[in-house]
């Protein structure tokens, strides 16, 4: 492995190239560096060399990280959001991509109005419908959509996912394309308060095929700073 700095300079050259190559234009598709679990001076290390956007899983590490980095990063809450942790995160995040329950959605509302805020979301899409996985079933999407689109103080902004782990990243090429029609989908629909602009799919094993197949959020964290260490 290289640096950090060198690490995330080489992805994110490849991740515009893969932008362009896919249709569109180099910053339609945006690198969030995964750091859970990673020190705060690896962070600043990919801040100093250009990165604005970081992911982070743990409620108690973003809101612990978030005082010791500069003003201008766009946090993102990428791990399990559980009901009881959203007061800690509303209006310190730039998106929170794994809603998976319209109960979350319903929180994430109630602390936003409290804060006279609306929070931007995305669904989380259990697209292959994998049990150990959180997320909507590929049918229940349209039915959650409708359904959160009326809680005051949320957004939706668009979906996520996690595709399976596997060897071959071509395998998960399906599941990615699914995601982008389905994205297509509700948005055809029309429905106040939704926008489908945001599709947050791949990670380091398989974000090469998700660009190719429409993302516009690729979650990296292992090509950038190494494997992760588990607590």
């Amino acid at each position: 492995m290289g640096t950090v700095s060198d690490n995330y300079i080489s992805v994110l050259n490849e991740v515009k190239q893969l932008t362009v190559k896919s249709g569109r234009k180099e910053d339609e598709c945006t690198l969030v560096a995964v750091s859970k679990t990673k020190p705060v001076e690896m962070l600043r290390e990919a801040y100093e060399a250009g990165c604005r956007d970081f992911g982070e899983n743990y409620v108690q590490e973003l809101v612990d990280k978030i005082p010791q980095l500069p003003g201008d990063i766009r946090w993102h809450m990428i791990g399990h959001l559980q009901t009881n942790k959203v007061k800690y995160i509303v209006g310190k995040t730039f998106l929170i991509h794994g809603v998976d329950s319209v109960k979350l959605a319903r929180e994430i509302g109630k602390q936003s109005e409290k804060l006279g805020l609306v929070s931007d979301i995305l669904l989380e899409v259990n697209i292959a419908s994998e049990e150990s996985k959180f997320g909507f079933k590929p049918d229940e999407v349209t039915d959650a959509v409708n359904e959160i689109a009326q809680i005051p103080g949320v957004r939706i902004r668009g979906l996520m996912t996690s595709a399976p782990i596997c060897e071959n990243p071509e395998q998960n090429r399906v599941f990615f394309h699914n995601m982008k029609q389905l994205s297509i989908d509700i948005k055809k629909q029309k429905t106040d308060n939704v926008c489908m602009d945001y599709l947050s799919m791949g990670m380091s094993g398989d974000y090469v095929t998700a660009v190719d197949e429409g993302s516009t959020f690729v979650r990296v964290g292992t090509a950038i700073f190494g494997a992760r260490e588990y607590h």
